[in-house]
């Protein structure tokens, strides 16, 4: 009697950009992925080199590459799609916990583009699915206004309001403007603590004036939460007014870190502690996504397959 055939699920290859080893690692044993081997490098006329050095034929292939610094990572990480989709990959995923350009998502002057959009339409031809970390929503509603693929936005409010819990006494949490108003009332909101944002006018990129601070009892801690800590002007500003105020050094609590030039030594100074989390790679990364990370991630290895997906070319 023959037996009957076994239905064997498809291998899960992950494969690391250049920068994202330590993450790919973390996410591949809860997955039950092979790590995958690529090499990335450039000609010395500046051209990108890639080659994938793993089988991947029928696997389900994921990138894992954070896109902080996306110019220089772009073209490589499309290469990589590429020669994993001619590798015969059945599909092929985009792992960006820092998701880039989500900031770009309006015109104010004549012949700006909203380069959001066209980001999303270059990964779009090349990825079946995206799983990120809190994406900057703020004039575009959700991912699916520019994604045309299947997407996942993992939250880290939960994990960050862990964190403040387990880390600090009585905290009064702040969002240094309206743009930080969700992921201040999210984190809030589990903490069960008290919360405001401030009021802030930009001058200039480098100028940032916030307005007067409510009312924080004196023995609250004050917690300064945003989603991405670039330039870090918008926190310094708020810092300085709770200074001024006579308050507490404040803790400053960002997702992403992407700190441009001195923006994490200055915030070290006008803080009690930096905290991000693990999205880009930085020393002040305390907060851990990768069980949510991997929860979002296994819902789209397991989606089914469709028809057919227009590809780069």
């Amino acid at each position: 009697m023959t037996a009957p055939a076994v239905s064997l699920a498809p291998q899960r290859v992950l494969i690391s950009m250049p920068g994202c080893e330590e993450a790919t690692m973390r996410l591949a044993i809860p997955l039950g992925a092979e790590l995958g081997h690529a090499a990335v490098s450039h000609f010395p006329d500046g051209e990108s080199y890639v080659r994938l050095h793993t089988p991947v034929h029928e696997a389900e292939v994921a990138i894992v590459c954070t896109l902080d610094h996306p110019d220089s990572k772009l073209l490589p990480l499309l290469w990589l799609a590429i020669a994993a989709r001619e590798g015969g990959a059945r599909r092929i995923g985009l792992i960006a916990p820092y998701l880039a350009y989500m900031r770009q998502d309006a015109i104010f002057n004549m012949g700006e583009i909203r380069a959001a959009e066209h980001f999303a339409a270059l990964l779009n031809r090349a990825f079946y699915w995206l799983v990120t970390v809190d994406p900057h929503l703020h004039r575009i509603a959700q991912l699916s206004d520019v994604y045309r693929m299947p997407t996942a936005a993992v939250e880290a409010a939960p994990a960050i309001a862990a964190w403040i819990q387990t880390h600090v006494h009585v905290p009064f949490l702040i969002g240094p403007d309206e743009e930080s108003k969700q992921w201040v009332e999210h984190v809030a909101g589990i903490c069960q603590a008290p919360w405001a944002t401030l009021a802030k006018t930009r001058h200039s990129a480098s100028h940032v004036e916030i307005a007067e601070l409510p009312d924080i009892p004196p023995r609250c801690v004050p917690v300064l939460v945003d989603d991405i800590v670039s330039t870090g002007h918008t926190l310094l500003a708020a810092a300085d007014l709770l200074r001024r105020a006579g308050l507490p050094q404040p803790i400053c609590v960002g997702v992403h870190a992407v700190f441009a030039a001195d923006a994490y030594s200055r915030l070290c100074a006008a803080s009690a502690d930096v905290v991000t989390c693990d999205t880009v790679a930085h020393p002040s990364n305390q907060i851990a996504l990768t069980e949510p990370l991997v929860n979002a991630i296994s819902r789209m290895f397991d989606l089914p397959l469709p028809v057919s997906k227009q590809m780069l070319v």
